[in-house]
């Protein structure tokens, strides 16, 4: 039997069974679009670049496309001049009028059934189209739903190995659902029939009136939403705003290019979500039996944090050391001198819990939680009266909105470029010849607004070196850095909802230009503590001492 791939809901795959095909859903993730960026804009979504990639890379025959969206389209004119195909075919289907669109639907069904059994010399077997049909699978115990745009098996992968409960994908092509026809039907009755219930379906948002979409989450089983999107792509970016006003169960919002790598980058934001449904996972070692000491490690691209707590709270040690190479290694230097500061040994400690990047490369803790649960832990211990955290570590910004029991009920990360980080301000500083502890208070002396307007880090140095060569004052050049790193995270907070108290917390906390300026746009004094720095790790800390 023949592999014939296909992309979309609205393909007639029954029909492609029973000529004799054997319908694919071509949707796997790619490495990286080496080849698709050759021939494809810049801007195309990172489906229709996957699949430019996923067929100039292997040896795929028979395709059959949907006209979807320009995208698609730009797709099969690609593939129509680079690909080497025996059967390639695009279905042409309206987005509106539903009489005209069935009349179409079923003529465009009609000439793929006429080209595709020329090509394969096959004729349509009424037969193999009926025994094609499957009935619908739904849940029936509570569920977590994947919702958006088509989500590639391997992220898919990632995200039910994550949750605690069941997850069901009911994005894009896997909402798809045909009920069986009646058998007694002649062939032009049935596919008057048959295009009625392809358009019938729960409709994607290419489709003019997508309000049939309500039935996806109106399930009372679903408890919790994880709404995909794929990069330059706006059709689910419109559906999930409105959503947002709309849903009242925990909902994460995560976006992928649709490379393997780029799903990599969301498991952070996807246990965090599972621990703010079911509580905190992965255990990894039973609680030792020591003298009541509880550890908290949180392992940064920079540095790797240790708090030490006492049975009653209290902070005996504390500890930041440079993360260098290896994660373990740099939990394990940072450990040493906590302990040695306290004056202990490993034998006296309880349980350790460690957060961070880096937390699933170090050895000898008894559970591992997301930096996002831990920081939440650490603010609301700190005041109870925190409400938004803002947290800019070295390689990630991150805010967290509490409810009034210091649960995490929302947050967003800034977690795929360097922007407005402390590896940014970092760069700055090295391109300025300035240490970061004097570049933390030299912008507050500003006279002239110097306006930096590329966060990109590359982008930004080179404003950097240009701003140097007219001649501008260091302390404007950098008061210019502040008010883009603040203006950047600000827009982080208004995505997330943010409110007072606002506690902000990790290692730029102690920046004083950026903290001002953030200020300034909060209109809202930061809560900034001592311990700002070790939060992540104190929130880890307390974590252990309840295991």
């Amino acid at each position: 039997m023949n592999k014939t791939y296909y992309i979309c809901k609205y393909t007639p795959i029954e029909i492609l069974e029973a000529m004799g095909a054997d319908p694919v859903l071509l949707e796997d993730m790619v490495d990286d679009f080496s080849l698709s960026d050759q021939y494809a804009h810049p801007n195309l979504c990172g489906y229709g670049k996957a699949i430019l990639e996923l067929c100039l890379r292997n040896d795929i025959r028979e395709l059959v496309l949907v006209s979807c969206c320009d995208s698609i389209r730009s797709v099969y004119d690609i593939l129509r001049e680079r690909g080497n195909f025996d059967f390639l075919f695009m279905m042409d289907i309206l987005h509106n009028d539903p009489e005209c669109s069935k009349e179409r639907m079923k003529k465009e069904i009609m000439r793929l059934v006429r080209e595709y059994g020329e090509y394969r010399k096959r004729t349509f077997d009424k037969e193999a189209f009926l025994a094609s049909f499957s009935p619908e699978m739904r849940p029936s115990a509570d569920y977590i739903s994947v919702l958006g745009g088509r989500v590639g098996p391997e992220l898919f992968s990632m995200i039910s190995s994550t949750m605690s409960l069941e997850v069901k994908n009911d994005t894009c092509v896997h909402n798809r659902f045909i009920p069986r026809p009646a058998e007694d039907m002649d062939f032009d009755s049935l596919l008057t029939w048959y295009s009625e219930a392809l358009l019938s379906q729960i409709p994607c948002m290419r489709m003019s009136d997508p309000i049939g979409r309500r039935r996806l989450f109106l399930d009372e089983h679903i408890k919790g939403v994880i709404y995909h999107t794929v990069k330059f792509c706006d059709y689910y970016n419109f559906e999930y705003s409105d959503l947002r006003r709309e849903i009242t169960v925990p909902m994460l919002k995560i976006e992928s290019d649709y490379t393997i790598r780029s799903s990599g980058q969301l498991k952070t934001r996807l246990e965090a979500f599972n621990e703010s449904l079911s509580g905190i996972s992965e255990k990894r070692g039973s609680k030792m039996k020591g003298k009541g000491y509880f550890v908290g490690i949180d392992s940064g691209s920079a540095s790797t944090d240790v708090v030490i707590l006492d049975k009653d709270k209290n902070i005996v040690s504390t500890a930041v050391k440079p993360t260098g190479a290896g994660a373990n290694k740099g939990a394990e230097r940072a450990l040493d001198e906590a302990l040695e500061k306290a004056h202990l040994t490993h034998d006296d400690i309880d349980a350790i819990v460690t957060t961070g990047y880096g937390r699933g490369a170090i050895e000898g803790g008894n559970e591992s939680i997301t930096e996002i649960t831990c920081h939440a832990k650490g603010a609301f211990f700190l005041d109870p009266g925190v409400r938004t955290i803002i947290d800019i570590g070295g390689q990630d910004s991150k805010v967290i909105l509490l409810d009034d029991s210091g649960s995490v009920v929302n947050f967003v990360m800034n977690d795929k470029c360097a922007a407005g980080t402390g590896r940014f301000l970092e760069l700055m500083a090295r391109t300025l010849e300035l240490p970061l502890d004097k570049m933390s208070a030299i912008g507050l002396d500003w006279k002239e607004d110097v306006v930096i307007s590329s966060m990109c880090t590359v982008f930004a140095e080179s404003e950097v070196v240009s701003l140097i060569a007219q001649n501008k004052r260091p302390e404007d050049i950098v008061h210019g850095l502040n008010r883009a790193v603040s203006s950047k995270t600000y827009a982080l907070v208004k995505r997330v909802g943010g409110k007072e108290k606002y506690m902000m917390t990790g290692g730029v906390s102690k920046n004083k230009g950026v903290a001002t300026e953030l200020e300034k746009l909060l209109s809202s004094k930061l809560l900034i503590s001592d311990l700002a720095q070790l939060n992540g790790a104190l929130g880890a800390a307390l974590f252990a001492l309840e295991l």
